[in-house]
């Protein structure tokens, strides 16, 4: 199995900036896709970006398009998400995610699942 970790959450003033960390360990296999998603109390679990492991190919959501730059360190087995120009609007769970995926932006197509780290945007 594969463990996913996820670090750098807190809080930060509207157009503040955050780096998230997602550190996996265990069996990991290339083909991988990582996903970061995010939940709002009473809200839907909602893709945020995505970066399949070998190929460094990223995927968006249109609300962080811009603003959020997801990126790997293979060597680290590592992934990032660099926030920037955040809003209250953000404030959220953020959950780090793997899998073998084909639809990117749906939760349910991933197989591992970190704990997930808070995101507090201050207006």
């Amino acid at each position: 199995q594969v463990q996913l970790v996820e670090s750098g959450g807190g809080l930060v003033q509207a157009g503040g900036s955050l780096r998230l960390s997602c550190a996996a360990s265990g069996r990991t296999d290339s083909s991988y896709v990582m996903g970061w998603f995010r939940q709002a109390p009473g809200k839907e679990r909602k893709f945020v970006a995505a970066i399949s492991w070998s190929g460094g190919i990223t995927y968006y959501a249109d609300s962080v398009k811009g603003r959020f730059t997801i990126s790997r360190d293979n060597a680290k087995n590592t992934v990032y998400l660099q926030m920037n120009s955040l809003k209250p609007e953000d404030t959220a769970v953020y959950y780090c995610a793997a899998g073998e995926i084909v639809v990117v932006t749906s939760p349910y197509e991933y197989d591992y699942w970190g704990q997930g780290t808070q995101v507090t945007v201050s207006s």
